[in-house]
């Protein structure tokens, strides 16, 4: 599918972050580089930026600090992100959100699950959490869009227009997203992370970004200038 971004814009989405501050920096360094300076980029990422790795606190403090000097950055909501913050509104409805790398997040702002209850946990995050983590949360977008491009986390609900996806179909879907038909396809190209492949995926009506960097995989970034789509990758160390 040839699809383009405005011209004279490079674009670079960036996929699942999860708590991989270290991954995240080196990435920035490679889009700097490959751009020139990141203020010739426009940065978009698709979610995910907590859970699972080491330093969930670390990520959102380099995000939200990216984007005081970016005004144009987008950054996305990811499911991890609604979790957390579903966690927060009904802890023991939402227990499981530690099970799925709540944990990690918890331990990065110096809070441990041990012998206490799932309220007073949302709490102590509550305290522990910069007002600024918190309303970067609760800002995120569900969808963006350059040119031909879509970008959101997880896919779009086959033959539903954009307006009647819902925000579950937004950041959830998956095999239905990704074995849609082609005449239930959306009219863009969609740029997605949350699932989570050894290599980056370039099927032509989808981009997949997600790369397992929270599994010892890639942290990776689709680079979109005109009607050319690269892919910029580090490993784990």
């Amino acid at each position: 599918m040839k699809s383009s971004v405005p011209r004279g814009k490079t674009v670079y989405a960036i996929g699942d972050i999860h708590g991989r501050s270290d991954m995240l920096d080196e990435l920035l360094w490679r889009i700097k580089d490959d751009a020139g300076s990141l203020y010739d980029a426009k940065l978009i990422f698709l979610g995910d930026y907590v859970d699972r790795g080491p330093d969930s606190r670390g990520v959102l403090d380099r995000l939200i600090s990216l984007g005081q000097d970016h005004e144009d950055a987008v950054f996305l909501k990811g499911n991890h992100e609604a979790l957390l913050l579903d966690f927060l509104a009904e802890p023991e409805d939402l227990s499981h959100w530690v099970e799925w790398g709540g944990a990690e997040t918890l331990e990065s702002y110096g809070l441990s699950t041990v012998g206490k209850d799932w309220r007073t946990l949302a709490e102590e995050f509550c305290e522990a959490a910069p007002k600024s983590h918190l309303e970067f949360l609760n800002k995120l977008k569900l969808t963006h869009i350059e040119g031909d491009y879509l970008f959101v986390h997880a896919g779009v609900r086959p033959g539903a227009p954009l307006e009647d996806q819902t925000e579950e179909d937004l950041i959830w879907i998956r095999k239905r997203f990704h074995n849609a038909a082609p005449d239930s396809r959306p009219d863009y190209v969609v740029v997605h992370g949350h699932t989570p492949t050894d290599k980056p995926e370039d099927a032509g009506w989808r981009i997949g970004v997600d790369t397992g960097a929270c599994y010892g995989g890639l942290l990776t970034a689709v680079a979109l200038k005109d009607n050319s789509r690269r892919f910029l990758s580090v490993k784990d160390r």
